[in-house]
């Protein structure tokens, strides 16, 4: 084999492992649906853009800024004319800062951010209510064109109640204005008040043993209806 062959060989190694490298990438960063469901990339002056260029080893991809591992920090939805933020806005569960401003967006968005506990930031229509009222947020600001919703409120220690939650569960917040109680270990049911851990084997017993006396009775009927006629 002549020298000047085995050269060339050799000089495409880096360029296929380079090749290689951004394939891995890509895929282990597919993004998740929500980034997408907007055509179009995140505005380079807009607040989700900023926070993404100001925090280290934060990228920017279509309509998303994710970390290393693909999770959602931010996510830009502005102008996309949304009703409703969508079937696949669970997805952000783990953003910071969104926003949504110009958008045809209904007023009642309190359902849509359950779980959206790390939310600080979110960017809304002048005309469109902070998810859980002002007192769900430490300051609500309004513009022009738009509203911030700024410091999402810990909902369980601003009411100052302590039996907000039975004697065996804790209170845990579950986005803007939403908060759920959470049974200690040990403790399950109807306000925590039962002991010991849940029998998945007597809960299916149960169902299938309902679920067999239903049929025979209902097999019994039509055996009744058949002889009839």
């Amino acid at each position: 084999m002549a020298p000047g062959r085995v050269c060339s060989d050799l000089s495409l190694v880096p360029w296929a492992a380079a090749l290689l490298l951004v394939l891995i990438v890509e895929r282990a960063l597919a993004l998740p649906e929500v980034c997408t469901q907007c055509p179009g990339s995140v505005q380079n002056l807009s607040e989700v853009a900023l926070y993404c260029k100001r925090t280290p080893q934060l990228m920017l991809h279509a309509r998303c800024c994710l970390n290393q591992k693909g999770i959602i920090l931010g996510l830009d939805l502005q102008n996309c004319s949304l009703k409703d933020p969508g079937p696949n806005f669970p997805q952000a569960h783990t953003a910071v800062i969104i926003d949504l401003q110009a958008n045809p967006l209904k007023d009642e968005l309190a359902n849509a951010f359950h779980g959206f506990i790390q939310l600080q930031t979110l960017i809304l229509p002048q005309d469109v209510n902070c998810p859980g009222g002002i007192n769900a947020w430490n300051n609500v600001t309004f513009y022009i064109n738009n509203q911030t919703c700024q410091g999402q409120r810990n909902l369980c220690n601003s009411t100052g109640d302590p039996e907000m939650c039975p004697e065996n569960g804790s209170c845990a917040p579950d986005g803007p204005g939403l908060m759920q109680c959470i049974c200690a270990d040990g403790f399950h049911g109807y306000k925590c008040m039962r002991q010991g851990s849940f029998s998945l084997l007597v809960f299916f017993g149960i169902l299938g043993s309902t679920t067999l006396s239903i049929s025979i009775l209902l097999w019994g009927t039509q055996r009744r209806k058949a002889k009839a006629s």
